[in-house]
């Protein structure tokens, strides 16, 4: 039964082109399967060997079963989404969690080829199973919030976030991290456990053409607001980037203590990210340099 299944899906799987190693794990899967049967008093006088193939067999079969799954799965998924956009990780998801199922086969199939009882040996290591638990509590929870973070649609690879002093654009999503690429072109790990503790931005969960410039300056460096327009306005409107509106207006956000923060309404021709920080970038230069001659 398991054999034809086997067929079957390797003959759908070889016409949607799928990778060379499934084909090559399923010959392997059947000429094991063949020799338990065509040679086994082989087998017989040779236990070690037996323990070894039997393992090797062992984890053929769960693989390949998690590698059809996932096949099946995310083919599913994809003919049901095909008609809109999905920002979600569920492909992402998928993947993660069939490696974590391989990886669990790779530890049960180096026991069987020790001639290790799995489940006896779960069952006499439940205690110290527990305290390995508690030891590596963080680790699991951090495990699990990645896989929460991959079959969510808050965000995905290619996203610009922030959290806490922390931005930049997703590069991958590991069980462990999410990898974020800064404006320094530095990579950042942000564990997965503070996505559920801290506050973040998603900044490309929703694609806009306005842009908010947003900057602060001490109470004694203070813009002179009419000014600043004048000095800006001309650069702005000669900026093919920027859609001009005829109302423009540099505006006060907030004054603190010892702060005041600032803030520039604009509209874009396009809501790319890379578009909108070489914009920010101009008028924060020009602020600087504003400020630099009035003082």
């Amino acid at each position: 039964m398991i054999s034809l299944a086997v067929e079957v899906n390797l003959v759908y799987m070889i016409k949607n082109k799928l990778s060379l190693s499934f084909v090559i794990r399923c010959i392997v899967w059947l000429v094991l399967n063949y020799s338990f049967v065509g040679f086994a008093s082989f087998y017989e006088k040779h236990t070690l060997i037996l323990h070894f193939a039997y393992a090797l067999n062992t984890f053929l079969t769960a693989n390949l079963l998690i590698s059809i799954g996932r096949f099946l799965i995310i083919s599913l998924y994809n003919r049901k989404h095909a008609n809109h956009t999905v920002r979600g990780n569920f492909v992402l998801g998928i993947s993660r969690v069939a490696r974590v199922f391989n990886a669990v086969m790779i530890v049960i199939t180096v026991m069987i080829a020790l001639g290790i009882d799995p489940k006896e040996f779960v069952t006499s290591m439940t205690i110290v199973a527990m305290a390995i638990a508690v030891i590596f509590r963080e680790y699991i929870t951090n495990m699990i919030s990645g896989l929460l973070v991959m079959f969510s649609d808050q965000f995905s690879i290619g996203d610009h976030i922030k959290i806490n002093n922390y931005q930049g654009k997703i590069v991958d999503i590991t069980l462990a991290n999410i990898v974020v690429r800064d404006e320094d072109d530095d990579v950042v790990l942000i564990p997965n456990n503070l996505i559920f503790t801290s506050t973040m931005v998603n900044k490309s969960s929703q694609k806009s053409n306005k842009l908010i410039v947003k900057f602060e300056l001490p109470l004694e460096k203070m813009l002179p607001i009419n000014q600043f327009e004048n000095h800006l306005e001309p650069l702005l409107k000669v900026n093919k980037n920027i859609i001009w509106d005829d109302v423009f207006k540099v505006k006060v956000a907030e004054v603190g203590k010892d702060f005041v923060k600032y803030k520039i309404d604009l509209t874009t021709i396009s809501s790319s990210n890379k578009l909108h920080y070489q914009i920010q970038n101009e008028i924060l230069n020009e602020v600087l340099l504003f400020t630099s001659r009035e003082n």
